[in-house]
């Protein structure tokens, strides 16, 4: 197989949950580049809309879909969409996830629970979802997006959220677990870790502790736009045909010290 095949999606049809802005925006773009036709989640029309212009200009085929990874039903019912849409589903990506600062020994037991239900039960609901399908076909991909805050504890004074580091530590473990008891059916699953990425989610931690975060890096940065697609792409795509069960972190080498 030519290089170019071995990085090309052309053919391929993506699920990208949570990819109307920020990581998830980005990886459907990689996707859309790489030659699959993609279909977003996400909670709110507004970002939707905004992330089907921005694709759409880029000459992109993409179904946007109002869901919530939370509901069992509205999981169910963007898979059938992106089914009927485009014929069927060969890659699944678990970006929707959401975090909520507070002290540890004061962490409120309902936001405990949110963060888990979006983070880690909604991965599970949409891959548990997916993976009828994917049988059906005889193979299927599945990214989880974590962090590497489900690997290392952090100062407080960056972020303190200990259901976030739980939730994505569980969704590690999901993606192992995953791995080998569905390898029999030609599914593979694996994840990708990223540390800090300046996205609407991380602004108040850039406002606060930018120089403590570009610290925790070799490189001493954070990362950049465009640099987690590209990974996302090679996990999808025949050049990674024998990768499976792994987390690749893409942290800058966080994880090294």
């Amino acid at each position: 197989m030519h290089i170019r095949e071995l990085f090309s999606l052309a053919g391929q049809v993506a699920l990208v949950t949570g990819g109307s802005r920020g990581l998830g925006l980005e990886i459907a773009e990689g996707l859309a580049e790489a030659g699959a036709q993609v279909a977003i989640t996400g909670r709110r029309r507004q970002f939707l809309d905004s992330a089907q212009a921005m694709l759409q200009a880029a000459g992109h085929d993409v179904l946007t879909i109002e869901a919530d990874v939370t509901s069992p039903e509205g999981v169910r019912a963007a898979l059938d969409a992106a089914v009927t849409r485009f014929g069927g589903l060969d890659i699944l990506i678990n970006n929707a996830g959401l975090g909520w600062g507070a002290p540890s020994l004061e962490y409120p037991l309902d936001k405990w629970q949110l963060v888990l239900d979006t983070n880690l039960t909604g991965a599970w609901l949409m891959c548990q979802a997916a993976a009828p399908h994917f049988i059906e076909r005889g193979s299927g991909t599945i990214v989880n997006v974590s962090s590497v805050l489900g690997q290392i504890g952090l100062d407080t004074a960056i972020q303190d959220s200990v259901a976030y580091h739980a939730s994505k530590g569980g969704l590690d473990a999901l993606t192992r677990d995953l791995a080998v008891i569905w390898a029999q059916h030609g599914i593979r699953v694996n994840a990708v870790a990223p540390a800090f990425f300046r996205t609407r989610m991380t602004q108040h931690q850039f406002s606060v502790a930018e120089e403590k975060m570009r610290a925790l890096s070799p490189l001493m940065r954070t990362g950049e736009a465009g640099e987690l697609k590209g990974a996302v792409v090679f996990l999808c795509s025949p050049a990674a045909s024998f990768i499976t069960g792994q987390v690749l972190n893409i942290d800058g080498g966080a994880t090294i010290w």
